[in-house]
């Protein structure tokens, strides 16, 4: 694609197309994109656009198109093509940070996106003069400018905070500093003197405190591994300048800035070598009244986001969002000191309080926030340490959660209008979410019902509370591993939860509340075949729901908890009534075939899996309406993105499994594309384990004449790729295959295969890849195949016992006792690193496995074998009676004294003596 004004138009176009609401419209425009996004150019003529296009929304189209355009394809990932040209990946580099800069604030930001993912990958081997470009611009005097360097800045280093420690990452944070740390000093420096030049200009105000904001985040990145020299030599001139942030009152400013400094104040007072500086009771005092108690209060801004942005309120308040709240803040403050100073910290706070609870007691219409403030100070006191999974889990012994439970937030639970003062409902539905692992379960229980009503309320944030409420109770775990609250005690109000959690998604907002989802799912999971009455009502909603959000996916962690609540619909009635599987193809498969119609990428993975789930139910044959898809499941596209591969291999496997028969009767001529998938499989290192997966199937299930024809290439292709580049998991693979191949076809088989191929290559295998690799198989299943492949060889390959490869025969045998005795030999060469499939890049749809889809592990030798080890007593011991004293001189002569040993104990236990 040439950088001319044709292609330009012609982008302009098809862009403008991709905001259509009409799908019709707007999927072939994305189709286009997609299928130009290879050509050069192409990322060049989106940074032209947003730079000089007179449209402004072209402008934005154009950023965000980018931006996704780098996330997906600017990382290079090993046996893959490289998706943006090396002249392409240069320009880039040279003009972003200059385009970036220059440009409004909406499209800035997507560039310090698009920049933050390019340094991820290239920053700073491959982009060494990238900071050195960004510093400079702190010269201009610009804030808009200044603040874009910011915040790329700050979305580059906040990976700091939580990355390990390591070599590199000092060598990297070293680099940063040498380059950033005293120009951002010096920066901070002149924007607090502004800040007092421009005291009474609320607008200069608003743009330098939202710089100190930014400087604030990168000095908290730059200090977390361990305090820099050159930040102790500044020490002074960075806490001074804190410390007047902190004690500022300028009534123009209610910023996020305060609450960047006191998170400061609190790692800092968790530091034992810091421990001095608060213990004197009067700086504790001073802190907790003047610093901690202001800044808990339930701002205005609070209410105007807890009633008109819940979405965020929700994500701030229960995740931690990136924004930092000052409420969050001081409540991390209050942890921090409360691990030196408990006992002081919680005297100090208990008479506030009390004091703010009586307030609110004396007028509960107008003193609300009060009590709300007082909640969330006893939340803070109380809380240790907390996990997502159990809520807090360590508490503080001075604060009495029971009584403050019964005493002040039962109440708000049992009000009978579930919509009079929604934040304090709020405020009682999170202390039952955060503190279920401390409240006894008679509580707990006494809540649901409570809980339940809730999830009516018009406020947004309450119902979605209720529904994470509800969700957190059920996934509690009580003695002996089962779930806390149990189905029978949930029977009186199954029906009333079910009804709830389906109405609470059609109120205004919830639409596609993933909290209430999520609830709906785990609902499911703990009622089992309690719920199924209702699934024939449900499973309607349900579909109804999937065919409105596949139209636009825009809630990821929404859809996948519905795909789970589907796999879990089904899995249950079936469990119960396998003969149900064909209703829920009939109500499902409309939605489907419209899905996989319109190609909606994000849904494909996901309706893959639940195809294999309803397929897997079915007893051994394979309904019409699954052939007719057959063909399409072999398509090259599909098979492009790496998110379908895990689940189209499972979809596959299911086919050979249930439809061997027909595939090799009427669909005979699919053989070869089916094959075709194998091959693109097993070249990938990242996918290989996949190819082998299908290729075990195809052995395993296909009668063994539809095959004949291709079974040397097969062999052929994987010999090539283990001299192209022979990596352990590729081996363990390749050793499961060539025993399963033993098993099914027999040793005199897979020898003369190996032999047809190149001469004597049968002992080639066994004696390089074999013996020697064995041990590195892991797994119940794949250890028992290769012991009863490996016995077949040794007991039933006349050329092992008679021809040169005779030699090999005591080794075979003590690489198989080895495989039983021996630990697994887990080690990797250093050499090897593999991309995890959850690796590759991160725009592309990953794969998201359905935990409720899973698949049960299959073993293709099954009860014919129950112990490998008497196998191999019996098949020596058959082996014997044929040629008589041969077994027992090869076993004395070569075989060693532990090995030895074992093999006696196994002939003991199989009863049987060597002739």
């Amino acid at each position: 694609m040439e950088l001319n004004d044709g292609n330009l138009q012609t982008l302009t176009e098809f862009l403008r197309k991709t905001l259509d609401p009409d799908p019709s419209v707007r999927r072939p425009a994305e189709k286009f994109l997609e299928s130009v996004e290879g050509n050069q150019n192409y990322p060049l003529l989106l940074l032209t656009l947003l730079e000089k296009s007179q449209d402004n929304v072209i402008r934005v189209c154009a950023a965000v198109t980018f931006k996704n355009y780098i996330k997906r394809n600017w990382r290079i990932v090993e046996d893959e093509p490289n998706k943006v040209s090396d002249p392409d990946r240069t320009a880039i580099k040279a003009n972003i940070v200059n385009l970036m800069l220059s440009s409004p604030e909406q499209i800035q930001k997507q560039l310090s996106d698009a920049i933050s993912i390019i340094g991820r990958e290239d920053f700073p081997q491959k982009w060494p003069d990238l900071l050195t470009e960004m510093v400079t611009r702190f010269r201009s005097g610009d804030f808009h400018i200044i603040n874009g360097v910011l915040r790329t800045a700050h979305s580059l280093f906040k990976r700091y905070r939580h990355e390990f420690k390591s070599n590199e990452l000092w060598s990297e944070i070293k680099l940063v500093l040498d380059t950033f740390a005293l120009p951002l000093t010096e920066l901070f420096k002149a924007t607090i003197e502004l800040c007092q030049t421009h005291a009474t200009d609320i607008n200069a105000l608003k743009v330098l405190f939202s710089s100190l904001t930014l400087i604030s985040k990168l000095f908290y990145s730059l200090n977390f591994q361990d305090l820099p020299e050159f930040f102790e030599d500044n020490m002074e001139t960075w806490m001074t300048n804190f410390h007047g942030l902190l004690t500022l009152d300028n009534k123009l400013l209610q910023t996020d800035l305060v609450s960047n400094a006191i998170q400061f104040l609190a790692s800092v007072c968790e530091r034992p070598h810091y421990k001095h500086l608060f213990e004197d009771q009067n700086t504790l005092t001073s802190i907790c009244e003047k610093v901690i108690v202001p800044n808990m209060e339930f701002r205005s801004a609070d209410e105007e986001a807890f009633e008109d942005n819940s979405e965020e309120y929700i994500r701030r308040d229960l995740e931690g969002s990136d924004i930092d709240t000052r409420r969050r803040a001081a409540c991390d403050l209050v942890r921090g000191l409360c691990k030196f100073f408990e006992g002081p910290v919680t005297a100090i706070f208990s008479g506030y309080v009390n004091s703010m609870l009586s307030e609110y007691a004396k007028n509960p219409g107008e003193n609300w926030k009060h009590k709300d403030a007082a909640i969330y100070l006893v939340t803070s006191l109380a809380s240790k340490a907390q996990t997502q999974k159990h809520g807090i889990t360590q508490a503080n012994e001075l604060v009495n959660l029971n009584e403050f439970f019964v005493n002040h937030i039962l109440s708000d639970l049992k009000s009978p209008n579930v919509n009079e003062f929604p934040v304090l409902k709020a405020d009682a539905i999170k202390y039952v979410m955060i503190f279920r692992s401390q409240l006894p379960k008679e509580h707990l229980l006494q809540a649901v019902p409570l809980l339940i009503s809730h999830l009516q309320a018009e406020s947004t944030v309450e119902h979605t509370y209720a529904a994470h409420a509800l969700e957190r109770l059920f996934t509690m775990r009580g003695p002996n591993n089962t779930t806390l609250i149990t189905p029978a005690e949930m029977a009186p109000f199954t029906e009333q939860l079910l009804n709830h959690l389906f109405k609470a998604l059609a109120l205004p907002g919830s639409a596609e509340n993933e909290y209430i989802m999520k609830a709906i799912m785990r609902s499911f999971s703990l009622l089992q075949e309690a719920i199924v009455p209702y699934i024939p009502t449900l499973i309607g909603q349900l579909t109804h729901k999937l065919l409105l959000v596949s139209k636009n996916p825009s809630k990821p962690h929404f859809n996948h908890y519905l795909f789970e609540s589907l796999c879990l619909s089904v899995r249950i009635t079936c469990k119960a009534n396998p003969t149900t599987v064909s209703s829920f193809e009939e109500a499902l498969f409309p939605v489907f075939t419209e899905i996989l119609q319109s190609d909606v990428q994000e849904f494909l993975p996901y309706v893959f899996q639940v195809m294999s789930l309803l397929l897997e139910i079915h007893s051994n044959s394979i309904p019409s309406s699954y052939m007719a898809l057959f063909p399409h499941l072999l398509q090259p596209a599909l098979w492009e993105r790496t998110g379908n591969i895990p689940p189209l291999v499972r979809l596959l496997q299911a086919y050979l499994e249930k439809g061997s028969a027909t595939i090799a009767g009427s669909a005979a001529d699919k053989i070869p594309g089916l094959l075709g998938v194998f091959q693109k499989l097993i070249a990938s290192k990242a996918n290989d384990h996949q190819g082998f997966y299908l290729l075990n199937s195809i052995i395993e299930h296909m009668p063994p004449e539809s095959i004949t024809q291709y079974r040397k290439q097969i062999f052929i292709l994987l010999f090539q790729r283990l001299q192209s580049s022979k990596t352990t998991k590729f081996i363990k693979s390749f050793l499961v295959f060539v025993n399963l191949y033993c098993v099914k076809y027999g040793a005199i088989a897979l020898q003369e295969i190996f032999d047809s191929i190149q001469p004597k290559m049968f002992g080639m295998v066994l004696e390089k890849i074999i013996i020697p690799e064995v041990q590195k198989v892991s797994g119940p299943v794949e250890k028992k195949i290769c012991a009863v492949g490996i016995t077949k060889i040794l007991t039933e390959c006349p050329a092992m016992m008679d021809t040169e490869y005779t030699k090999l025969w005591t080794p075979l045998l003590q690489a198989l006792i080895g495989l039983f005795e021996l630990p697994e030999d887990d080690s990797i060469p250093d050499d090897e690193h593999f991309i995890d499939i959850e690796d590759t890049p991160g725009y592309q749809t990953a794969f998201s496995q359905l935990a409720f889809a899973g698949k049960k592990e299959h073993d293709p030798i099954g009860d014919v074998v129950g112990n490998p080890k008497i196998l191999l007593a019996q098949s020596l011991y058959k082996l014997s009676t044929a040629c008589p004293g041969r077994v027992p001189s090869m076993l004395s002569t070569s075989l060693n004294a532990e090995a030895l040993q074992f093999l006696q104990g196994y002939l003991q236990a199989a009863t049987v003596q060597l002739v």
